[in-house]
Order: structure tokens, then sequence, then C-alpha cells
């Protein structure tokens, strides 16, 4: 079926020559520019049409000179067989395909009875709305062709401007006349041969060609269990409530965007809990690899004078803290105990998480490093992952962050084998970190998450507590972390108590988490930092122990500038 399918496509692309010893009919070349906002868009890449009375194809000028990047989609028309042909060159040697129908039908014009001369010959107007965009095609019939800048309007005549919302403009700048023009020889002078897709299909393939996609875990299970065993790719720690990939990533453009996906389901466990995702900086002499291998009291510790010792949490000049690239909080008991029933409640399947993580892009670009995800829970069962990271190429080439330092985070991930919860904010002292920097950092920000914990009526999970950063010794920063729209997720949370009150646990307000979502980092301005010492301090008023429970707090702090 596919050999009929692409010779079927060959047909498509050959038509204007199917006639043994009849020349390409005479034709146009069209070039295009586009604007935004009244200015010309910088080193772009022109759009060319070539058109004649059976065929036209949009391309672009370097896709025309075979110097496009990887991939790119060009667009024929055969008005013949009114049928239009988009083809997604994918890399060298693959290309993808996709035939569908040219019909007015799909595209509704209102015509006006406006004119105007574009570059000498008389254009009228017509406009559509699509996806609430309000669209302006200036089109003329003087040249006895049809054609376009993009798939819409072919049908209506040669569309020589086309404007978007009043903004966004895409215009003829030159109209060549040719002796002959061969759209589809132009078309198979730029692409390989390849299979017709449906158009779904075709899509979501040349979507997906469009960025970069690393697999990190793709149904791993992280539970408690002395079952849990590292293998030759997944390494686990803390019984299995830890799993560590090794990652190698490609080399990051400046102004690519990075963005990291995760979807959790319950494999077991009915509760809400602690996620992080991190990475392991191996810059130093020693790394948190290194607790992870030998045990958590193998870290550096940090004292405050509370009387506790607290492993790995703080940067040291022999050792760097994991850098947490998303905070993240299980529901209660998605998936597996959707069997709940509640009147009108439909319970979602799954929850993903998704998170832009472009500022730690520089901890990561052209480095193996270890990528690892956490969650606290004693269930054998526990909870099933899947994450991704994905880099989206883009038009940018500015980058506001390239130097990126983690200096803190209490996020006891090995809280399963022994690792100290954070309380240290029960003391005036808090958590403090001195660090040297050997050259000035300008715009300096930090990046910092925050979650309180405690999870009784008394617990810091449900109390408003301020967190103040203090930078050598002169209060920066001071706000109260909390979420309000916890309710909002009510159907990612089958196995959440319903209480008397006619709420349910998932629906109460948090310190800065809801079950079933990620904690956002904020970014704390901190001005021009000189080379040197200096000094970073976070308070929280944690509440007083009761009995045996205790409140804590999970913080993380990356410093990030030019």
């Amino acid at each position: 079926m596919k050999k009929f399918i692409t010779i079927t496509l060959l047909s498509l692309f050959t038509f204007a020559q199917s006639q043994t010893g009849v020349k390409p009919p005479k034709g146009f070349k069209i070039t295009y520019s586009r604007s935004s906002n009244g200015k010309l868009i910088e080193n772009q890449d022109a759009i060319f049409v070539f058109t004649n009375p059976t065929e036209t194809l949009v391309t672009t000028e370097k896709m025309n000179s075979g110097k496009a990047e990887f991939p790119f989609e060009q667009t024929l028309i055969n008005r013949s067989d009114n049928k239009i042909v988009q083809v997604t060159q994918l890399k060298k040697e693959k290309s993808v395909t996709t035939v569908d129908s040219l019909s007015l039908a799909k595209q509704n014009f209102e015509f006006l009875v406006e004119t105007k001369t574009i570059l000498g010959y008389k254009c009228q107007k017509a406009k559509t709305i699509i996806n609430s965009n309000t669209i302006e095609l200036w089109y003329t019939n003087e040249l006895q062709v049809k054609g376009a800048p993009t798939t819409l309007g072919q049908n209506i005549g040669l569309v020589l401007e086309m404007v978007r919302n009043g903004n966004f403009v895409i215009s003829a700048t030159k109209i060549e006349k040719m002796k002959s023009v061969s759209p589809s020889l132009e078309l198979q002078k730029s692409t390989t041969k390849s299979p017709i897709l449906d158009g779904l299909t075709y899509k979501d393939l040349v979507w997906k060609s469009r960025f970069t996609t690393i697999k990190v875990f793709e149904n791993e299970i992280i539970n408690f269990s002395d079952a849990s065993k590292s293998n030759d790719s997944i390494l686990r720690f803390a019984n299995g409530t830890i799993i560590l990939k090794k990652i190698t990533f490609p080399e990051i453009k400046k102004g690519d965007l990075v963005f990291l996906d995760l979807a959790e389901q319950s494999n077991g466990d009915a509760y809400d809990r602690t996620g992080s995702v991190f990475m392991i900086p191996q810059d130093k002499k020693q790394s948190f690899l290194d607790g992870l291998q030998n045990g958590a009291k193998t870290l550096p510790i940090y004292e405050n004078g509370n009387g506790k010792q607290y492993q790995g949490v703080v940067a040291t000049p022999e050792f760097s803290p994991i850098i947490e690239l998303m905070r993240f909080f299980t529901p209660f008991g998605i998936k597996q105990y959707n069997y709940i029933q509640l009147k009108g409640k439909t319970w979602h399947e799954i929850v993903p998480y998704r998170m832009d993580i472009t500022d730690l892009k520089h901890n990561l670009s052209g480095k193996t490093v270890y990528v690892g995800t956490f969650i606290g829970n004693y269930d054998k069962g526990g909870h099933k992952i899947s994450m991704n990271i994905t880099i989206n190429p883009s038009e940018s080439s500015l980058d506001k962050t390239n130097v990126s330092i983690p200096l803190f985070n209490t996020t006891n991930v090995m809280e399963m084998a022994g690792q100290e919860y954070a309380t240290m904010f029960n003391h005036e002292k808090g958590l403090e970190i001195t660090f040297t920097l050997d050259k000035e950092i300008k715009n300096a920000q930090l990046r910092y998450i925050t979650t309180g914990h405690g999870g009784w009526e008394n617990g810091d999970e449900f109390v408003p507590k301020r967190n103040t950063i203090v930078l050598n010794g002169k209060e920066v920063f001071s706000f109260i972390p909390w979420r309000q729209d916890c309710g909002g997720y009510r159907l990612f949370n089958p196995a959440s108590g319903n209480f008397n009150d006619g709420l349910s646990s998932s629906d109460l307000s948090r310190s800065n988490w809801c079950p079933g979502t990620a904690t956002n980092p904020i970014y704390i301005e901190l001005g021009n930092l000189k080379a040197g010492t200096h000094t970073i301090q976070v308070k929280i008023p944690q509440g007083p122990n009761e009995g045996g429970s205790f409140s804590s707090w999970n913080v993380s702090g990356v410093l990030q500038g030019e």
C-alpha cells in the first residue's frame, strides 16, 4: 500500500510534465517579506511562491537554494486535482507528506469592495476570522494565476498581502515573470521521496521534529521496598524512593528554551507526597552522589545551634548541593484509587507537571550529569512516573542567565535513608550560607523554591509563615508563600478524605503547594554582587513541635546572573 501511495505522490509532483514534450506553462515567482508592528523582521528567510495556472509552490529562499536547516516544510497546490500537498524534510534522507483537498468550503471569506494597488496591480480585499484572529487578504486577478504565501486564500486569486490582526503583515516585494515555471520540480529539488501520512500523524511528526526530546524515565516505579534494585540504566537509592539516571545533554544554544515534563500515577500509595526532580553537580571534590552511595552521614554537615545536624544542604568550598529542577506534589491516589466513586466526579487518570527550566540550562548544556527524581513515601507499591526534558529552538539569541551556582537545598530527598528533616528554622539563625565569588555577577538573583510542611491543624503546612531573605546582613526580600487554589485540583485526588464541613483535604490552602501541582520558583533580585565573600540567610518563624509532630521547610536556592 505504501508503494502505491508513493507513486501517487510522484504523479502529483510531475503533473506539469505529464504530457511528453510539453513544457511547463508560463508563470511567476513572487517574493514576500514579513513585518511586525510596522517594522521589518530582521534576518528573515524570504517567502517564495512559484505559480502557474495549474500549480503553486509555497517555499522560502533558503529552502529553494538548499540552505535551510531541518526540519522545513513546503506546500504544493495541484489545482487540476484540487489537492494540497505538504512535505516536510525532517532530515537529509527523511521526509513526510500529507495530502488534502483544496476546498473553499474550509476557508470562508467575506469579500469587500475596498481596493488598493500593490506593485502596480489592482487588488481587492477579502477577510476571514480563524481561531479568533482577523486576517485580511489583498489579492489580484490581473495576472490570471492563483497563489498565496500560506495555505490560506489559495483559490481566491493571487494574494499579494496578508494582514493578521492589523499588526503582522506578509507582503509581496517582487513579482518576476518567468518563461516556464514548474512548482512540482522546484519541490523535488529540495525534498526526498516519502510516504503519504494522514494529516494528524503528519502534524505530530512535524511538531516533534522541531525540538529535541531527551527521555529520562518511562513508567518507572518510585516506592519503598528492599526489593528495589539498580540496573544498568536506572540507579535506585533510599529503598527505592530515589531513582537516578546519567544523561548527556547536547550543547544548548543561546535563546533556546528548556522544559521538564513529568507524569505521575499512584501505584499503591494513597497520600499526597513531596516530590523533587534534581540534578547532581559534580564540579567539586565531593558530590551528593557520594552521600547516595555511602550514606547521608558522609555529606557535609550544617549546624546552626539548635542541636541538630543537617546533611548535604548547603554549598561548601568542596561540595555543591543538588540543583532542584522542579518541586512537585503527588495527589491523593490518582489512577490507583479511581474506583472510589463520588456523585458528579470523574477522576483524572494521570497528573501532568510541566516546568520551564531554561534558566538552569547553563548547568546542563554539553554536560553529562545525573538527573534524579524523589518521592517521599513508605508504600511498597509507591508511584509510577515518566519524564522527558525538551530543548526548543528559538529565534532569540539572548540569555538572561549565564551564571548558575547552587547554594542550598534543604529538601531531604534521602529522607528514607536517614537524611534529617529541614527543621533548622526553629532557631533564629535559620539557614545561613557563606560563599565566595571569583568574579562579579551582574543582575544577580536568587532562584528560590519554598514549601512548608507539618500536616496537622497548627503545622506549618496549614499556617501562613513569612520567608525573609537576608543578604550580607541586610533584608532584601520578604513574603508569605501561600496557595489558595488547591480546590481546583480535586479531580486529581480520588483518595482525598471528605470532612464534615463539606471540604476535602485536597481543597485546603497550603504553604505554597497543593496536592497534584508543582511549585513555581520565585526570583529575588540581589543587584550586582562583587567578587569576594557574601552571606545569604533564610529566616522562617517555624512553628513549635506538638508531641511527636513537627514542622519543616523545604527551601532551595540557586544564585543566577550575568
